[in-house]
């Protein structure tokens, strides 16, 4: 980012603060636009052609919004940082909203969950799409749509669990002084679990859990490096995580699901 433009959102923070102008609010949302983009850029990995991109940037606008009338400048906080939760945020609301993880979705992500973890217990490798797809008994093909019709349950359980005792779970009242050593021993041991879990995806998933996460690029950023299509890379992301979920459970250990 140029100093010029970052002198000109200082600016423009330091009048909106002062004045709470609603031009200079628009102003605001026109300077932080292209971090809706690029949240919504991320999370559309989970949505494949499901929801359309430029739905998901419309629901991330109010997350934008939400974090320009909440943000105070003064607490030497990144806006950038707080407005990103904020949009994240937003857009996982508005599909929830929608309803689109029926308790059949749930039901079919820890079907596929337990198949991969059986299986790949049974062989001490990777299963294949043909070893899980005979272990449910249904085609190559019904996995794949499975696959893509669970996508975004993976990403609901997730949040809710990060939400559930990553914020909870650090709570620093007194009652739970003493369990705070034990929860971050327990998160570390889960690190380390998760870490054992990539090292072992196939490489294509590998290489999709290695540039979204660590490299934090977006869906079509993926889908340009692999060449392949970005449905394909959501595929990809979705087998990656139910291995590693299958892991996890192996483990006793559940990060992703309930």
């Amino acid at each position: 980012m140029s100093a010029n433009r970052i002198q000109r959102q200082q600016e423009l923070w330091k009048k909106y603060q002062e004045t709470k102008d609603q031009s200079i609010k628009e102003q605001l949302i026109l300077e932080y636009a292209d971090l809706v983009k690029y949240v919504a850029g991320r999370l559309s990995i989970y949505f494949g052609s499901n929801v359309e991109y430029d739905d998901l940037v419309g629901y991330g606008v109010f997350g934008l919004i939400d974090a320009i009338d909440k943000f105070d400048i003064y607490k030497g906080v990144k806006f950038e940082t707080y407005a990103s939760l904020r949009i994240r945020g937003a857009i996982i609301d508005s599909i929830r909203e929608l309803d689109w993880v029926p308790r059949s979705l749930r039901k079919k992500s820890k079907d596929l969950e337990r198949a991969y973890s059986e299986l790949e217990n049974e062989l001490g490798h990777t299963a294949t799409d043909e070893q899980v797809a005979r272990r449910l008994g249904i085609s190559v093909e019904e996995l794949n749509k499975t696959l893509r019709e669970v996508n975004m349950s993976t990403m609901i359980s997730l949040e809710d669990y990060l939400e559930q005792n990553y914020e909870s779970g650090f709570d620093t009242s007194n009652d739970d002084e003493d369990r705070i050593p034990e929860k971050r021993i327990e998160t570390t041991e889960i690190k380390d679990i998760l870490a054992e879990s990539i090292d072992k995806l196939p490489e294509k998933e590998r290489m999709v859990v290695t540039l979204y996460y660590f490299e934090e690029l977006t869906l079509k950023e993926i889908s340009a490096i692999m060449r392949v299509s970005e449905s394909r890379i959501s595929q990809l992301h979705t087998k990656a995580i139910l291995r590693m979920r299958g892991r996890l459970e192996r483990h006793k250990y559940i990060l992703f699901g309930s």
